[in-house]
């Protein structure tokens, strides 16, 4: 029996497919309700055999569903230096995991043949899961996968999915961006954030007292394996860690980005400084209340501007000549981009929805900043850049002030999770740039102010007959759809609205902006009746704000 027909005899034994549902690999994998994913799972397990055999390189397999509700989960395939998957490997993906019990083994040959695929090399996998109870018996399907096709499978357990895409990168570059342990995760990123703390002291009315709403998920654990290492450098207070709430429900990154208020579970004040993280800890946003208990939201926006002004201060300050940009999808505010391009004078570029496609675009710049609006997010530089910036902190010829941008240049590098968006990592960023400028969450939020905007969910039928185009803006398809929009935003002073297919869930993303939060909401609601009535909307209709 070949190893592709052995597959073929352990899928249908171990993990057959139950059902004939259509799964996509999507923005961020496959990611639907557990109970459907067995099968999906095994056979991620052999594709990510067949990924490691062709890039002659370990491959990661990281099962979670990220902000999605407990009940369901996803996984999905981490390349060598820590990217998403490629895209034609995407497509493979989709095929293997829809075809019959009986033609896996055909699939699979397939894919060896175009990829020219050295069979006889040993698939090395780097494997983690977050802390949904189906992640278990998940983990072991892929675990059947990889063994089906005699690969290796290295269980982390417990990670934040930036965990495991930073494992794979430094196992990759032989543990020259870093040690393939938690441990060494740990360490890399304390050790820079303390340095950071010693190089120019900050002033003002910076508190290092941080509120973190966990999600109820495997972030709190983690943080308080980083506590350990921060000391009174940073104190993180951790609510919804999981010991009591259910995971991404009434809390976590997505709930208060969406509804913009704080989550369930953490008595906010005025004066405290709060942030929230998903449930696999590669989102985060902070918020704050006013003296007169107004909610306020710090959102990947704010953080993107927050860390470009940094790195452009550190830039210039060090004598080097540096190209940085900023990447933004539609979701990012119109006074964002605003302030970004006319009052920084930074290069934008939007991209569609999803990290793969921010973090490609990112690659482009020597620094590139990118943030979703939700709060995914990073920094990338370029090898050319960390050798530039490396060889200017060595340069005997520089004045102290110079020196010292060049030295906190390099820390900040060391301090960030490049492999993808890393709730942790961008927490240590943030606070490092507000202790710097001594300023507390209201003095960040004073940067420039965002329009009010809603983001709505409509529930439809088929969410694939929404097509866009213009980097998600604007819609081809249904008929009326784009022309009905255009009509209602003409509508509304600073008015702006765009609909997308959501990549996880089986709904249509609706986005207004407006002058006022009543105005935003009034767009977003009329804008919310049109999807339903022109794209197939099920269930009640949208009622009004």
């Amino acid at each position: 029996m070949t190893s592709t027909q052995r597959a073929d005899a352990v899928g249908m034994e171990k993990h057959p497919r139950k059902q004939d549902k259509i799964i996509a690999y999507g923005t961020a994998g496959f990611r639907t309700k557990a109970e459907d994913l067995d099968h999906v799972m095994y056979r991620m397990g052999l594709l990510a055999v067949l990924a490691s055999q062709a890039r002659k390189a370990t491959i990661g397999v990281m099962i979670t569903a990220s902000h999605n509700p407990e009940e369901d989960n996803g996984v999905k395939l981490v390349e060598p230096f820590g990217e998403m998957m490629q895209p034609a490997w995407e497509k493979y993906a989709t095929q293997l995991a829809n075809v019959t019990d009986k033609g896996i083994s055909s699939i699979l040959a397939s894919i060896i043949e175009t990829e020219k695929i050295d069979t006889s090399l040993t698939g090395k996998i780097y494997m983690a899961k977050d802390t949904r109870p189906s992640s278990v018996s998940l983990a072991q399907a892929v675990q059947d996968g990889v063994e089906a096709l005699g690969g290796q499978c290295k269980d982390y357990g417990l990670l934040t999915t930036p965990q495991l895409h930073y494992m794979v990168c430094c196992t990759n570059t032989q543990e020259a961006y870093g040690v393939a342990s938690e441990d060494g995760y740990y360490d890399k990123l304390t050790t820079a954030f303390l340095k950071l703390q010693t190089q120019g002291d900050g002033q003002g009315k910076y508190c290092r007292q941080l509120y973190l709403d966990a999600a109820n998920g495997v972030g709190a654990p983690k943080v308080s394996l980083l506590q350990s290492r921060l000391g009174d450098s940073l104190q993180v207070h951790i609510t919804n860690d999981g010991s009591q709430g259910k995971l991404n429900y009434r809390c976590g990154a997505d709930y208060v980005k969406v509804q913009q208020c704080a989550p369930d579970g953490l008595k906010i004040e005025p004066g405290m400084r709060c942030a929230s993280f998903d449930g696999d800890a590669d989102r985060i946003v902070y918020y704050y209340l006013d003296q007169q208990q107004c909610f306020h939201l710090l959102d990947g926006d704010k953080i993107a501007i927050l860390v470009a002004g940094y790195l452009q201060e550190l830039v210039k300050g060090s004598g080097l000549s540096l190209n940085l940009g900023l990447v933004q999808t539609a979701y990012a505010n119109g006074s964002s981009t605003h302030f970004i391009t006319d009052i920084m004078k930074v290069p934008v570029a939007c991209v569609p929805t999803g990290v793969k496609h921010l973090h490609h675009r990112a690659q482009e710049f020597d620094i590139g900043v990118y943030f979703e609006a939700n709060g995914h997010g990073t920094v990338l530089f370029s090898p050319t850049a960390q050798e530039a910036v490396r060889k200017q902190s060595g340069n005997a010829s520089l004045s102290a002030e110079q020196k010292e941008h060049a030295d906190t240049l390099v820390n900040t590098m060391d301090v960030i999770n490049q492999t993808v968006g890393d709730a942790i990592s961008d927490m240590l960023l943030v606070e490092t740039i507000l202790a710097k400028r001594g300023w507390t969450a209201a003095d960040w939020d004073t940067v420039y102010t965002d329009l009010p905007n809603r983001q709505i969910k409509i529930k439809v039928q088929d969410r694939t007959v929404v097509q866009t185009t213009d980097a998600e803006r604007r819609t081809t398809s249904p008929a009326g759809l784009q022309e009905a929009i255009d009509q209602l935003v003409s509508g509304y002073s600073s008015g702006r609205s765009f609909v997308r297919p959501s990549g996880t869930e089986d709904v249509v993303r609706v986005y207004a902006e407006a002058d006022s939060q009543a105005k935003a909401d009034e767009l977003a609601y009329k804008v919310g009746l049109a999807v339903y009535d022109k794209a197939g909307g099920v269930g009640d209709r949208p009622s009004a704000p």
